[in-house]
């Protein structure tokens, strides 16, 4: 199998994830911050080193701002929905994920006015885009930092900078960039940051996290048991027992701490070097074979590491399904949740074939794909 569908979720793992997922429920798989024995002290450390670990990748001021989700996209719902109210006016993008688009738009139905940026041809925005769009009632400008269709990154910190300057808040979703592209909530002034730990984290699934920038004060998603102030009726005030109700994922979340360290005993920068040169190649030997109809910037621009695709003669998801059956070769087909960019780029009723490249994946593996996708496209 060739693994190409690392925006969805980055496999394989490092070995030290699973062994330390492993190693956490045979060892400490107490609940953590409900007791005070050995085991379950050790599963509240295994979380806490957690969260330090995140807050130096992220260049966080306070690891108890950071709060654990099950992913990304609830990680978002606690952001927009904790922040924006009716009458408020809201600032995103036309390349976002349904995890902010259908949170704006029951807001919508509820109030909330939202204006979609266009950005330019890629989809870039330009501060100048944003400031024409402010109103006197606009709250928020939330953004996606790499889109998970075209692969567009955004310029995050000179977006979030400019908008802080407008008297927004700033909520990114950082799904297809947090551990491999540059993060910096304290420089930046970034509000909220939504993350997964099951993608360039190389985490386990079923976890992610929010970071929560002193000046927001949201309300949670759900109430419950947190193991503090449990004589109270109403839910604690510190971070980050508010948002954390209920027993968390403590293997799960002991295996991002190890993801982590994978990534800071390899380099960061390493890492998306590594990514970045991989979809340049696939860039450029897709651009090269006849009836391949690419999607989203060029090489030379800013980019994550997804790519979009479409052959003529041959429906997205019959092309993906020969793939993978013929030649075990993982991609991804269809809208990838993301209508509106879909709506941009034309296919929204087509969808794509999406290939997304991996730290693990070989440049022998990508000259691979581009030999049987030659093969296959000159028999459609």
């Amino acid at each position: 199998m060739i693994y190409l569908d690392n925006a969805a979720t980055t496999w394989p793992k490092p070995e030290s994830v699973w062994q330390e997922v492993l190693r956490a429920g045979q060892e400490y798989g107490a609940n953590p911050g409900r007791a005070s024995h050995q085991m379950a002290i050790d599963a509240s450390r295994a979380i806490y080193k957690a969260r330090v670990a995140l807050a130096q990748l992220f260049n966080a001021p306070d690891p108890l701002r950071i709060v654990f989700t099950l992913n990304t996209t609830e990680a978002l719902n606690m952001a927009i929905f904790g922040t924006i109210k009716a009458n408020d006016h809201v600032i995103t993008s036309s390349l976002e994920h349904n995890s902010v688009a259908r949170p704006l738009k029951i807001l919508q139905d509820r109030g909330v006015e939202v204006t979609y940026l266009q950005g330019d041809e890629y989809g870039y925005i330009k501060p100048e885009e944003l400031k024409k769009a402010l109103r006197k009632n606009s709250k928020a400008f939330i953004f996606s930092q790499g889109s998970n269709v075209t692969g567009t990154l955004q310029n995050a910190e000179i977006l979030t900078k400019k908008a802080k300057e407008y008297g927004l808040k700033v909520i990114i979703d950082g799904a297809q960039t947090a551990g491999v592209h540059d993060i910096n909530i304290k420089d930046w002034g970034i509000d909220l940051l939504a993350f997964p730990g099951h993608k360039g984290l190389l985490g386990p699934q079923g976890t992610g996290g929010l970071w929560i920038g002193e000046d927001c004060q949201i309300d949670p998603l759900y109430y419950g048991g947190t193991g503090s102030q449990s004589e109270s009726e109403y839910q604690p005030t510190m971070l980050p027992d508010r948002f954390e109700s209920g027993t968390q994922n403590g293997p799960g979340i002991a295996g991002l701490a190890a993801g982590i360290a994978f990534i800071q005993q390899e380099g960061r920068e390493k890492i998306e070097n590594h990514e970045k040169n991989l979809t340049t190649k696939l860039l450029d030997g897709l651009s090269k074979i006849k009836k391949v109809t690419l999607y989203g910037p060029p090489a030379q621009l800013p980019r994550a590491a997804v790519i979009s695709f479409n052959v003529e003669g041959i429906e997205a998801s019959e092309f993906g399904f020969l793939l993978d059956k013929a030649y075990q070769i993982a991609v991804r087909t269809g809208l990838h949740c993301a209508p509106l960019a879909h709506r941009r780029i034309g296919t929204l009723e087509s969808g794509t074939v999406r290939i997304s490249p991996g730290y693990f994946t070989t440049e022998k593996e990508i000259d691979q794909v581009l030999a049987v996708m030659e093969e296959l496209i000159a028999e459609v």
